[in-house]
């Protein structure tokens, strides 16, 4: 695994570049009381990548860092003028969906995208399976249909993409990032990143990929911890290095590289999942990380999680 950056500076090449002020980040997400995903973990990484963060919090989630339990909706009203009173104020270089609460959260949240088509949205799938099942329909319904034709990147695991895409997928073979990305493109996504697709002897890849084929990522060994909230990292990460009109295949490496390091020095606040922690790069140096010493007491969840990278990494 890589060693975690102990400096006093944040990752190299992830921070305004022309020493003006920060790029500024819009992010739609719930609120999350664990620190572990959502907003906050949005706010986390955001700022640790050197952009600055404009929270619009969608949903009110009740979790520990092991499960959620509930959502409580916020009127989409409510969401649509977080949303346009920081707009008319501020300019945006990049912006993020994550979770929008119910479908119509998705369509208030759709409404505010589509004033502004020119500025490149990343979404994150995260696993809904908490839901009940006909909220979750709804949902999935509405994000396919209002939100996938404004995504730039559509971010989330290999099961929760094939679930949501290719719903009939029969093949005794799992669907390739190249065949997620075509049914993505049918609703208007550019491309996708695909975490935590299985490959034999213990690894997973991570791609980019478009219609058009893979296009970069990451090899990594299985990792048998849980991690809570590696999908909202990468997204936000990816989110906040694009807004530095960084090359996008660039930007994923980037992203990936930001995540394997937070979830090399994550920690456990709970007695649930490990949270990633975004700010690695603050400790002394010579300090090693006060959170968890080899992750290997319980399972990896496809769904919320990219593992570390093994201690030699493959880039295709």
């Amino acid at each position: 695994m890589n060693s975690p950056h102990t400096g006093h500076e944040p990752p190299a090449n992830l921070g305004d570049q022309d020493g003006g002020a920060p790029a500024c980040v819009l992010s739609f997400n719930a609120s999350d009381p664990s620190g572990a995903s959502g907003i906050g973990a949005d706010i986390a990484t955001i700022s640790a990548m050197g952009a600055h963060a404009l929270p619009v919090v969608t949903s009110i989630l009740v979790r520990d860092t092991a499960e959620i339990f509930e959502s409580f909706d916020i009127d989409s009203d409510a969401v649509v003028e977080q949303a346009r009173s920081i707009l008319e104020d501020a300019t945006i270089a990049s912006w993020k969906v994550g979770f929008l609460g119910t479908a119509e959260g998705v369509s208030a949240v759709a409404e505010v995208l589509s004033d502004y088509s020119d500025v490149p949205l990343v979404s994150y799938l995260p696993n809904l399976s908490w839901m009940e099942e006909d909220a979750q329909m709804a949902y999935l319904d509405a994000f396919r249909e209002l939100i996938l034709p404004a995504t730039m990147v559509l971010v989330g695991s290999h099961k929760t993409l094939t679930d949501f895409l290719l719903p009939e997928w029969d093949a005794e073979r799992p669907p390739s990032a190249r065949e997620l990305a075509v049914a993505a493109a049918e609703h208007g996504t550019d491309y996708v990143l695909v975490t935590g697709i299985p490959l034999p002897d213990q690894f997973i890849d991570n791609v980019l990929a478009s219609p058009q084929g893979a296009m970069t990522g990451e090899r990594f060994e299985r990792f048998e911890a849980n991690f809570v909230g590696a999908g909202d990292t990468l997204s936000a990460a990816l989110t906040a290095i694009i807004s530095t009109g960084t090359p996008l295949d660039t930007a994923v490496a980037e992203a990936l590289s930001f995540l394997d390091q937070a979830l090399d020095a994550g920690f456990r606040p709970g007695m649930g999942g490990v949270v990633p922690d975004r700010f690695f790069w603050a400790l002394p140096p010579g300090e090693q990380p006060s959170g968890e010493e080899g992750l290997t007491d319980t399972d990896n969840t496809a769904d919320d999680t990219v593992p570390p990278a093994p201690h030699s990494r493959h880039v295709h």
